[in-house]
């Protein structure tokens, strides 16, 4: 099974917009899981939402090419 890095790359873009000294967005959510209606795993997927400070919202996706 080959090691899929989507969780850490995630985290490692929601890191970098939190730290972001010049702070142009009004909101970064939360790492999202890719998981179906019953909550069951359905693949490494990530994403987050984040939103400018003028209420455009932005979704971040990071999967397996």
């Amino acid at each position: 099974m080959m090691l899929a890095y989507c969780d850490y790359i995630s985290h490692l873009i929601r890191e970098a917009l939190v730290k972001d000294p010049d702070w142009q967005l009004s909101h970064i959510g939360k790492v999202q899981w890719d998981l179906d209606q019953d909550g069951a795993f359905n693949s490494t997927t990530k994403s987050l939402i984040v939103e400018d400070n003028y209420g455009k919202k932005y979704k971040i996706t990071v999967e397996e090419a």
